[in-house]
């Protein structure tokens, strides 16, 4: 290379340069053939994938830890002696099973068990009908376990208690209308048919109505709440369902369009107070309130960045992922008391300086210029928990509530009517409210159906502009 004249020299380390960059190009274009590959098997399975990849070669011992990892101890608790409604003898037999000798009491154990009922309880009502004496309109007799007064064809119904649980497996386990009819043969001896499992679920919803309005307007009274959406189908066509969370209860709302309609319905377009959610823009109409984005998103997309990156591109999505991740560590630290409430303010003026000098100059990399454009646009927003460590830092919760509505749409995709959609959104958000509040769902759904008034499902302080309770 000594005797090579310079033009020649920088023209072999051109080719060099040139080859190098050739074969990491080849390996990537091998290695997005195979993701396509994989994403084209997986687009033909309706659930989640089969096999998720080779098996870990350290996988961690199965069963218990010792030690403190043990996690809690447990066992079933015998009953009270109220609760016992059957009593068995067990006798001795009058023989040793084994050399034929005569046995000897010597003392009597108990032993508990819990089983579920399989015969169905037929009920008949003897509905006394008459007619008012002065205006002649007809009237008829109500009973407490009564769930309509239709009678006639319809005179034969199920149960309050059958349909709250038909409600809670179909929209909470999220089984299917056949599956219900089945699981009501099976275990119960209840015949059903699945359109008569459907019209239960429009029944249900009709009566919650005013629960979910109940819920609706605690939502909108919250100082801090949490969004998201997911794909949903309504009658074949493309729609959204859309999530709102706090910590009181949760609001479902199936719609066509992911806009802003259904948040801004519930919220007002003049909320001021805090909203989690990711970096979709619908949120950014709500000018009034104090955002904060969800940190989960950024940082995925960064390890994604990292994964494909080779050379000097890894210093950008490496660095950012950094800072979020400090972020985090000194909300643990806060929580652990480690940290002060004025120590967070200061780090959090350090952290939006440590992003901007990472995200402001240009890049030539297309897709680390859309996440530096991404991070400048919402640059107050990242770190907002650290200067009100109350809140979250992820839309972690929101994400969470859809999970239920994730199942069902694996099951049947969506709804066929509208009908059917609100009463998704209607009973889904009172059986999710039901669980943030401790209340079995299936006892309120069944007090809900009698027009027996249930428990109060939200604190009637918590409403606005109305003084009574669910």
């Amino acid at each position: 290379m000594r005797n090579v004249a310079p033009a020649q020299r920088l023209e072999c380390l051109g080719c060099r340069k040139r080859e190098q960059k050739i074969i990491r190009l080849q390996q990537r274009v091998q290695m997005l053939e195979r993701e396509v590959q994989r994403l084209q098997r997986e687009k033909k399975r309706q659930a989640a994938p089969f096999s998720k990849g080779e098996p870990n070669p350290n996988p961690k011992r199965p069963g218990r830890k010792s030690g403190s990892q043990y996690g809690t101890k447990s066992h079933r608790l015998p009953p009270a002696p109220h609760e016992i409604d059957e009593t068995y003898e067990a006798p001795l037999p009058t023989h040793c099973p084994d050399c034929g000798g005569a046995v000897q009491k010597t003392d009597v154990a108990s032993q508990y068990q819990v089983e579920i009922p399989r015969k169905p309880i037929h009920r008949e009502f003897h509905v006394h009908i008459g007619y008012c004496q002065n205006c002649g309109r007809r009237v008829q007799g109500r009973h407490k376990l009564q769930t309509c007064d239709a009678l006639g064809a319809a005179a034969a119904q199920v149960g309050p208690d059958a349909q709250a649980a038909a409600v809670f497996l179909n929209k909470r386990l999220g089984l299917s209308h056949q599956k219900i009819t089945r699981c009501f043969v099976e275990l119960f001896g209840i015949t059903l048919s699945p359109g008569g499992s459907a019209q239960m679920m429009l029944r249900a919803g009709r009566r919650a109505v005013p629960v979910y309005n109940r819920i609706s307007q605690v939502i909108a009274c919250a100082e801090q709440v949490v969004a998201d959406e997911t794909s949903w189908r309504i009658g074949g066509q493309k729609g959204w369902v859309h999530v709102i969370t706090c910590s009181m209860g949760t609001l479902y709302g199936v719609e066509y369009t992911r806009d802003a309609t259904f948040v801004q319905r519930v919220l007002g377009s003049e909320y001021d107070e805090i909203i989690v959610h990711d970096g979709y823009v619908i949120y950014d109409q709500f000018q009034a309130a104090l955002h904060q984005q969800c940190l989960n998103h950024p940082m995925q997309r960064c390890r994604e960045l990292l994964a494909a990156a080779h050379g000097r591109a890894v210093c950008f999505p490496r660095d950012v992922l950094l800072v979020f991740q400090r972020a985090l560590e000194l909300r643990d630290r806060y929580i652990l008391g480690e940290v002060s409430r004025r120590g967070l303010w200061n780090m959090r003026g350090r952290l939006i300086n440590e992003l901007t000098r990472l995200a402001l100059p240009p890049k030539c990399n297309a897709e680390h210029e859309t996440l530096s454009r991404h991070l400048m646009n919402y640059l107050c927003e990242w770190f907002l928990f650290l200067g009100f460590p109350e809140i979250d830092a992820t839309n972690h919760r929101a994400e969470q509530a859809l999970r239920y509505i994730v199942v069902n749409r694996k099951v049947w995709g969506g709804n066929r009517t509208e009908s059917g959609a609100r009463a998704q959104e209607v009973l889904t958000s009172v059986l999710v409210t039901c669980e943030q509040q401790e209340q079995r769902p299936i006892d309120y759904f069944s007090r809900l159906l009698r027009n027996i008034r249930p428990p109060p499902l939200i604190p009637a302080r918590l409403l606005t502009g109305s003084a009574e309770t669910n």
